[in-house]
């Protein structure tokens, strides 16, 4: 696995949209005085964090997830189901972004943008390879309960100057 550091620089200067940077910072570290050295990860837009999540949380949270037919795969797995609830709580870690970003960096943008894991498709929305008429086209198949992605669309919709009706 490559450092944070490499991965950053991948994801700030050679994946995100030229509209983009600049404006979108990811932001990953782990606390070498934590028993586990497990630390916390974020994505910021003009330092301000929209998602972010620490290891600790996946404990001090875990009752608030639904239980519905994920559940037990939350509970059981690892890194099991990042999706639009484990963000806004904020159940996930630096490892989590380290996952997304192997499995995001090892397929096509096609296979991201339909990923499992919402980490992975935020890193593929925010991508240069997608382009306008991609954005465009993917305006009505958008899932709305998915608000986290769907903050996310909307910031490259806004960058790239999009209006849609």
């Amino acid at each position: 696995m490559s450092t944070w550091s490499g991965i950053r620089h991948k994801l700030e200067n050679e994946y995100l949209a030229e509209a983009l940077r600049g404006h979108i910072q990811y932001y990953c570290t782990s606390y070498s005085k934590s028993p586990d050295h497990h630390g916390r990860a974020s994505i910021r837009l003009d330092g301000e964090e929209l998602i972010s999540g620490c290891y600790w949380n996946n404990w001090s949270k875990a009752h608030l997830f639904p239980h519905d037919e994920t559940y037990e795969k939350r509970m059981t797995e690892n890194y099991a189901y990042m999706d639009d609830t484990a963000l806004k709580l904020g159940i996930f870690s630096e490892h989590s972004f380290y996952r997304a970003f192997e499995e995001f960096d090892n397929q096509s943008i096609e296979d991201s943008l339909k990923s499992e894991d919402m980490i992975v498709r935020i890193f593929a929305i925010l991508d240069r390879r997608v382009g306008k008429r991609r954005l465009i086209n993917m305006y009505c198949t958008i899932n709305p309960q998915e608000e986290v992605f769907n903050l996310f669309y909307s910031i490259r919709i806004n960058a790239e100057g999009i209006v849609l009706k």
